[in-house]
């Protein structure tokens, strides 16, 4: 894709708002990045819009990763084999997805998109275990639940953090901070692991990707800096953001169904 000034302008501003709520809430920005570059952008072709926003979801994610850890705030050993899981299924669910027609495959992410907006809602007063370790009784719940979110984030070409934070809390017991911060670890992982898949058969735009990359950096600069400032307010933020996911999912939807 040629891009021209607006169409640059836009990939940032898209990257940008990602990355701003993958620092902030742990997830749910990068569910927003396909529709970004099919909507916003201009990509036209629904698997290169997948592959693009996985490999610029991946490394918007490490840039946070490493601001976390800065922070403390990862559970390395918990993380670690939640994301060796995850990436088989990673690999598994982006090759089933590379096989489905485009656009029956944004139609099914537009459903995804309505269950993501549900989870976001859920009840955050959990406060959870913050010496919380790797251990005998945990390790079965995080082998099973990485590899089945591993699945569902590359078949769809998401981070995945939305579904990561809370099964890292469920799974391990881990406080919600502590959770956003080790999520990252498997949202980097997964989104390599999918972006791979799809670069084997020519499936990322890499300038937009690389654009995208750098506005997502800046905005999780921005995210993670907010996280602790905003944590009596990340209710009012998270339903916001999951009102703004149902929306785009329902716009999707008329968009595509017409078109199945």
């Amino acid at each position: 894709m040629v891009l021209n000034l607006t169409q640059a302008a836009l990939a940032i501003a898209s990257g940008s708002l990602v990355g701003f709520s993958l620092g902030v809430v742990g997830g749910g920005g990068s569910i927003l990045a396909v529709p970004l570059l099919v909507y916003v952008v201009g990509l036209d072709n629904p698997h290169v819009a997948i592959g693009t926003s996985a490999i610029a979801v991946a490394l918007n994610a490490a840039a946070n990763l490493t601001m976390h850890a800065r922070a403390g705030n990862v559970k390395w050993r918990c993380a670690s084999v939640f994301a060796a899981a995850g990436v088989t299924g990673a690999f598994l669910g982006s090759t089933l997805g590379k096989m489905m027609n485009g656009q029956r495959l944004l139609a099914l992410f537009a459903v995804l998109m309505m269950v993501v907006g549900a989870l976001m809602l859920r009840d955050r007063s959990y406060k959870g275990d913050p010496t919380v370790r790797l251990s005998p009784e945990n390790l079965p719940k995080l082998l099973g639940l990485g590899l089945l979110v591993g699945l569902l984030s590359g078949f769809f070409g998401i981070g995945g953090g939305f579904l990561i934070v809370p099964a890292l809390m469920l799974a391990a017991g881990m406080p919600m901070l502590n959770a956003i911060g080790s999520s990252l670890l498997s949202v980097t992982t997964f989104g390599l692991t999918t972006a791979g898949n799809y670069a084997w058969s020519g499936l990322i735009d890499w300038p937009v990707g690389a654009l995208f990359v750098a506005g997502g950096v800046l905005g999780g600069l921005l995210g993670t800096r907010a996280a602790k400032s905003l944590a009596s307010r990340r209710g009012a933020l998270t339903t916001a953001f999951a009102t703004l996911v149902f929306a785009v999912a329902l716009y999707m939807l008329v968009r595509t169904v017409s078109l199945i």
